[in-house]
């Protein structure tokens, strides 16, 4: 079994997209991405459009050759979307071997009309070949039942976890868990994974609080002290807080604890976080966004040596 992180913010993007090889399947979790709409009152730096662009065409590339795919839950920066912004993955890109993947759903119980909605569009797009899995096994892969979307009740809905077992490695992928609740984690741990990868605490959030952030590093502790690889990152990695917290709790358990570019042996990139910084560097002209979107500019002008 092999893990290849495509897609999450210290890769420069929003996303928690990852490839899955076993002998005889290829499984792509979550392919979706985003770079936040507007953070600190500005749109994506064009420096970030061209490394989502480049995430986007990573994922497009594996999609072609893939035997699977799994969506956790169905925000924006996790699946397709029929109505996606300049920044995201749209449905009509998709390659046209994608509606013949097998496909391993969350089922679109207790979520917003928005998210039922693309629920719909997926399933519309799959056709037979999209099956609702919480809670089921299907041959080398297994599914949690719903689980809350950060904290309980949180009200902004849930996910589902995916496992993955072959030749005695477990791999499993806890999406936008947050690490908020404690039987969320217990259920990773039950698991009995060699290999996790989750999202991290969304540090970044003033509403986030005291005692969640709390919750949150105690529930971090006992999950890289029960498991031998641990990558957190997603709403983690979206603050260069998140990028100390996680070195804090290397330095804690004693051991690595990984975010995704870490893992893949590449450079931080955390580039929502240094969004104000990067318009500071690299100045960028009040029409340019909208050029964008009607193809008269190209984001690669922009791109560093990272």
């Amino acid at each position: 079994m092999s893990l290849e992180i495509i897609g999450a913010e210290s890769l420069g993007v929003r996303s928690l997209c990852c490839l899955v090889t076993l002998p005889d399947r290829r499984i792509v979790i979550d392919p979706g991405v985003a770079l936040g709409y507007v953070r600190h009152g500005l749109l994506p730096h064009p420096l970030q459009i061209a490394v989502g662009r480049k995430v986007r065409e990573k994922i497009l590339q594996v999609l072609e050759s893939a035997t699977d795919v799994v969506f956790s839950h169905f925000h924006g920066d996790h699946v397709p979307l029929t109505d996606a912004n300049p920044y995201q993955l749209s449905v009509q890109a998709l390659p046209s071997c994608f509606r013949k993947l097998h496909c391993w759903s969350k089922s679109d119980d207790g979520s917003s009309s928005d998210m039922s909605e693309r629920f719909r569009d997926l399933a519309e797009l799959m056709g037979v070949n999209m099956q609702v899995v919480e809670g089921r096994t299907e041959g080398p892969l297994s599914f949690s039942r719903a689980v809350p979307h950060g904290a309980r009740n949180s009200n902004i809905g849930t996910v589902m976890m995916t496992r993955i077992e072959m030749g005695g490695q477990v791999f499993v992928h806890a999406s936008d868990i947050q690490l908020l609740d404690g039987p969320t984690v217990d259920r990773v741990i039950d698991f009995r994974p060699n290999i996790v990868l989750a999202a991290g605490p969304p540090l970044y959030l003033d509403r986030l609080r005291k005692a969640e952030r709390k919750s949150a590093w105690e529930n971090a502790v006992r999950l890289a002290q029960s498991i031998d690889v641990v990558i957190l990152d997603h709403h983690l990695m979206r603050s260069e807080e998140g990028a100390v917290w996680l070195d804090e709790l290397s330095a804690t358990v004693g051991r690595k604890v990984y975010c995704a570019a870490d893992f893949m042996g590449r450079a931080r990139q955390l580039l929502e976080a240094k969004r104000v910084q990067l318009y500071e560097q690299m100045p960028v002209p009040d029409t340019w966004h909208d050029d964008y979107a009607k193809g008269r500019v190209d984001p690669n002008s922009y791109l560093i040596d990272l």
